[in-house]
């Protein structure tokens, strides 16, 4: 299936690692020239390299690097006018950039609500509100949001990252049918338990809130899931490209879910 990427160019925000990187690295080698954001400079740096050694790589696209904290409007507005001034042009967004604690309810505090809803949902809103004027003048954009299955999943030990991912899919929603009219569509990925370092931190913070060694949640966790593993970052990166692409024209305000069939609800 011909995605047709190449010229595009596409901003990733948490593109230094894990699920951001994969889909950085994606569209790289479908010919997009990527703008990738994270708050650590020398994995940017570490990121760039990575990208461009890959072969058998489309064209010439280039690979720009800003670090910043998306809870600053200005990191927001300086990141898409960075793409502009080295692209010409931005052709996707995606958001990818967010953290959360988990942990019993109890042991939380207010902050760990409040720094992941300013950090992933405010991040996302931001990043989307800057990149729209550009979007509507050209009268065309994808953006895709990496959200989370417990959006729609609630666990008790991970209510700062459910809170802001169930938020993030009402946005997506509601917005999407605004955006449609300038032939801009937006959509959703929500990964199951992804083999990324962030999991690794996560599967730590529950371990330690059960009580239970990192081994065990590990096991509970990858035995509740009906295909029996944990999923790749490159699987979210493919439903991403897609979505992103002309492929995908007709589809817009939808959550694609890979998980491995773990989600109970339909």
């Amino acid at each position: 299936m011909g995605l047709n990427l190449e010229g595009q160019s596409a901003i990733v925000t948490g593109g230094s690692a894990g699920i951001g990187l994969a889909i950085a690295k994606s569209l790289y080698r479908q010919g997009a020239n990527v703008l990738i954001v994270s708050r650590n400079q020398a994995k940017l740096e570490e990121a760039k390299h990575v990208i461009e050694s890959q072969a058998e790589v489309k064209g010439a696209p280039k690979v720009v690097i800003t670090a910043g904290d998306l809870t600053d409007a200005a990191t927001v507005q300086f990141t898409v006018e960075t793409a502009l001034s080295h692209f010409g042009q931005i052709d996707i967004l995606i958001n990818n950039a967010g953290s959360a604690k988990a942990g019993s309810f109890l042991s939380l505090t207010d902050g760990a609500f409040t720094d992941t809803w300013n950090l992933k949902l405010l991040g996302y809103i931001r990043t989307v509100r800057a990149v729209l004027p550009h979007f509507i003048e050209k009268q065309k954009g994808s953006i895709v949001n990496i959200v989370g299955g417990a959006g729609r999943t609630p666990s008790p030990l991970f209510l700062p990252g459910g809170t802001t991912n169930a938020a993030l899919l009402n946005f997506a929603k509601g917005i999407s049918k605004e955006l449609a009219k300038n032939n801009i569509r937006i959509n959703s990925v929500s990964p199951g338990l992804t083999a990324t370092e962030r999991a690794e931190v996560l599967a730590q913070q529950q371990a330690d809130a059960k009580g239970i060694s990192v081994d065990q949640y590990k096991a509970e966790s990858a035995a509740g899931i009906p295909l029996g593993r944990i999923i790749d970052p490159q699987e979210i990166a493919d439903i991403v490209l897609f979505l992103a692409s002309e492929q995908a024209r007709s589809i817009t305000g939808a959550e694609v879910v890979v998980d491995g069939g773990q989600q109970p609800g339909v």
